[in-house]
């Protein structure tokens, strides 16, 4: 075999888990043995027996099979798209209206911020239908709509899903009260849990940066699961058996969703094994309706007028969401005094 490099130009990537995906979903062209998607400079290097091969040809066939996931090759480096930043008259009214709406449902006593040294379950759902509709969409999405091609060719849409969104569930209860008793073992001060407070809060901050698109340069900072982790469970959605879709259910609770990854250290600081069940449970089922469209439809946001919109909104609210968190954080550990008296 005749194997060749090359570099094309990738757009749509916007979190770590993009560049799982698009390099998952590269190898399944019968002639590429590896790939290498980059973050940072937007391309994706692609290895394998390319003789006889131009540039355009494998960026037409690897189009084909990004295309579905919201992303575009290119041979050439493509000017990078201006901001949008018309897409905030919207965005900015939209977001302090879901504001406005969850201090209401404080007010209520359903919802809590982290003024009290706890997250509710209810807030735990909250951030899963946010995270649903931003980073979710991108790596459990993407997930989905490969583990759904896979399955539809024995033309059996219906059962698959099931078992994946079981799975998903049951890992997200089960693994977090693993979570969370491990966390009795290590026995937490107030200090530590404070330190984990700030870590979310930041988390959460950079993850809201990201979706605004407007700072490229912040998609560096996004932390990340082992990419070894999240290309197991990529790679499992393409086997057909049937017990597959309910184990890639449980795999994503490894894969690099930041907002998953908070909710696990959150999860840490509480001690309790049902406390941590409780709360990645109800995290998993706010996931659970947007990830159900997903599955059973051919949505996605990628393609729409208003995904621009769509994100920055995401992304206010989730700015918003970590702000209140730090600084309600600092007034628990006594830093400052309580800011909200919500």
């Amino acid at each position: 075999m005749n194997t060749k490099k090359l570099t094309l130009h990738i757009t749509g990537m916007h979190c770590h888990a993009c560049t799982i995906l698009t390099e998952t979903e590269a190898r399944e062209l019968p002639y590429i043995t590896r790939a290498r998607s980059d973050l940072t400079r937007h391309t994706i290097e692609v290895e394998g027996d390319l003789a006889g091969k131009s540039p355009e040809a494998v960026a037409s066939a690897l189009a084909e099979v990004l295309r579905p996931h919201g992303y575009s090759i290119s041979v050439e480096k493509q000017m990078r798209p201006a901001t949008q930043w018309s897409d905030f008259a919207m965005a900015v009214p939209i977001a302090l209206a879901f504001v406005v709406a969850f201090v209401l449902l404080q007010k209520l006593g359903i919802v809590n911020l982290v003024n009290t040294g706890t997250v509710s379950y209810g807030t735990a759902f909250v951030v899963g239908v946010i995270a649903s509709l931003s980073t979710c969409m991108a790596v459990v999405g993407g997930l989905v709509l490969s583990m759904s091609a896979t399955f539809a060719k024995e033309g059996d849409k219906v059962k698959p899903q099931l078992l994946f969104h079981a799975g998903r569930l049951i890992s997200f209860f089960a693994l977090g009260g693993v979570i969370g008793a491990a966390g009795s073992v290590f026995a937490l001060n107030a200090t530590a849990e404070f330190v984990l407070g700030v870590v979310i809060a930041i988390v959460m901050l950079i993850l809201g940066i990201n979706l605004l698109d407007v700072f490229h340069w912040s998609k560096r900072l996004q932390p990340a699961m082992p990419k070894f982790l999240a290309r197991r469970a990529y790679g499992a959605s393409k086997l057909n058996h049937t017990l597959t879709p309910f184990l890639v259910g449980i795999a994503t609770f490894f894969l690099p969703c930041g907002f998953t990854q908070s909710m696990q250290i959150y999860t840490l600081s509480t001690g309790s094994f049902l406390t941590g069940a409780l709360t990645m449970g109800a995290f998993a089922l706010g996931t659970l309706p947007v990830l159900g469209i997903i599955s059973f439809s051919s949505f996605s946001i990628h393609d729409r007028a208003y995904a621009g919109v769509f994100f920055k909104t995401a992304g206010l609210i989730v700015i918003l969401f970590a702000l209140f968190n730090f600084v309600n954080s600092l007034a628990v550990a006594g830093i400052i005094n309580p800011v909200f008296s919500f």
